[in-house]
């Protein structure tokens, strides 16, 4: 390149450089490092959504390992888009009430739909002190962070009825779910919603992740019914055999790893400096809730390994962290750590009894119900006992009104009501999906698709290694399938099961 032309490029990037933003309080410094924040918790949740993938690698068939994970990954991305085309939209409904925007739940929708405004506009062509679009960038930020979790709850809900749901079944209710969950976590997450505003806590949003996920896979669980093999020998493959449990639990570990960004994410930041509230508008600090969440999950991990040792059933050791953590997904922000630890402590139980009174009724769901539904009720209303009387709700540096800074309490009956709104918008959205599929395009599978596997019969995937297929070949108390009878199937359901 010509000296002149470089010349005439290096001027035009000097001009450039030096015309300011029309709106530089949308781009500072600061507000980078918050953008760099909230942008760490997507990370965080993609290493979530990785880690879900591992725990069902490993505990499906082996005739089903590809179709297992590309069905929960496309329902991701399904449950993902349809959150930037509307999702962030109705969660947003609670914050243009609160600031008295007019028509507010129309121009939410207008702003914030895929094709909205703010969505599209760039932060620092934006006035800060116009409508909603201060600190834009954290707010386009967050529609990538929450539509990470309405694909993972599309991922949840299929570990309640995989290896026998059809996948079309799979995608439509993966639709219709994250728009619910986003109507559920309007009502039940943030600080100004109808419910949180009232004094509904939930730091990390487990009524609507997690409780919902739980209560519609729990539901169609019930609906497709029981895989061949779980409870009892097939005569074509024999007992129900996992495909690899140590990739299961090294997606617990990859879990771990990835929640910290996301509780990070879960906050505002305000001045002075960086104070960091809680989406509750508690008070906490990062460290204290990072704190809790390490605490969690050990108390939850030392239980469930005496429970696994005492019942010889490995499958506790895989739950008992989960459900410590579950425990206190609703309260990190508000408890000490010792408090965290105690209630952690205790999860396991709740989860135990739930899944051994499931298993003798041979409910073939091994997850949802004793962690989501178990463990993550119980999170909910433990806050309510242990916080009850701390402040929250309203919105930082609002000082009178409906909306004011910290005006409600947590109690527990407000638990108990956001928690049965959870359940209720679960159980409902099930029970109508479940009544149109299963009239129309079906919900589960043929058996000669079970058996034969997903990957043989959609993808003409064959695998090097089939599994076993006569039943007589296993030895008895080798700990890889056969059992004595159906009593000693269901007693043993954490060998052949999940």
């Amino acid at each position: 390149m010509a000296p002149t032309a470089m010349s005439t490029l290096w001027t035009q990037g000097q001009l450039f450089s030096q015309q300011d933003p029309i709106f530089p309080d949308q781009v500072t410094t600061n507000s980078v490092v918050q953008n760099i924040v909230y942008a760490s918790g997507t990370v965080g949740a993609i290493f979530v959504v990785a880690g879900l993938l591992l725990v069902s690698l490993g505990g499906v068939r082996r005739v089903n390992v590809f179709d297992a994970v590309i069905q929960k990954l496309l329902g991701f991305f399904i449950g993902f888009a349809v959150y930037f085309l509307i999702g962030f939209a109705i969660w947003n409904w609670q914050y243009y009430v609160a600031f008295e925007v007019a028509n507010p739940y129309w121009q939410s929708i207008a702003d914030w739909w895929l094709g909205g405004a703010l969505a599209n506009d760039l932060a620092q062509n934006v006035d800060p002190e116009a409508g909603m679009g201060a600190a834009l960038n954290n707010q386009q930020i967050f529609i990538f962070f929450l539509a990470c979790f309405a694909g993972i709850i599309n991922i949840l809900i299929h570990f309640g009825c995989e290896e026998r749901i059809k996948p079309s079944a799979y995608y439509v209710i993966s639709v219709v779910t994250a728009i619910v969950s986003s109507v559920l976590s309007w009502l039940t997450w943030g600080s100004v919603g109808p419910l949180t505003n009232l004094g509904y806590h939930d730091f990390f949003g487990s009524g609507f992740v997690y409780v919902f996920a739980g209560a519609v896979g729990v539901y169609l669980t019930r609906r497709v019914g029981k895989r061949a093999g779980m409870y009892r020998s097939h005569p074509r493959f024999g007992d129900y055999r996992n495909y690899n449990l140590g990739l299961a639990a090294i997606g617990v570990v990859v879990i771990f790893a990835g929640l910290p960004m996301v509780i990070v994410s879960c906050g505002f930041f305000f001045d002075p400096g960086a104070l960091f509230v809680s989406v509750t508008m508690s008070d906490t600090s990062i460290g204290v809730a990072l704190n809790n969440y390490a605490l969690a999950w050990a108390g939850g991990a030392l239980t469930g390994a005496v429970i696994a040792y005492r019942t010889k059933s490995y499958i506790y050791t895989l739950l008992g962290p989960l459900a410590g953590y579950l425990s206190g997904a609703p309260a990190f922000d508000v408890y000490k750590p010792w408090q965290m630890f105690l209630v952690a402590l205790f999860a396991p139980v709740v989860a135990y009894l739930f899944y051994e009174w499931t298993q003798r009724r041979e409910h073939d769901e091994h997850k949802l119900g004793p962690l989501f539904l178990a463990a993550g009720s119980y999170g909910i209303i433990m806050v309510g006992l242990v916080q009850w009387g701390t402040p929250r709700s309203g919105y930082f540096g609002v000082e009178s009104g409906p909306f004011a800074f910290q005006h409600a309490e947590i109690n527990v009956l407000w638990q108990l009501l956001g928690l049965a709104v959870a359940v209720a918008m679960g159980f409902v959205t099930a029970a109508v999906l479940s009544f149109i599929l299963e009239r129309t395009s079906g919900l589960r599978v043929s058996e000669e698709v079970e058996v034969s596997g997903f990957d043989r019969h959609y993808w003409d995937v064959v695998h090097d290694v089939e599994p076993q297929t006569n039943p007589a070949a296993v030895a008895p108390g080798d700990g890889d399938g056969a059992s004595a009878g159906v009593e000693s199937t269901i007693r043993d359901v954490g060998k052949v099961g999940k």
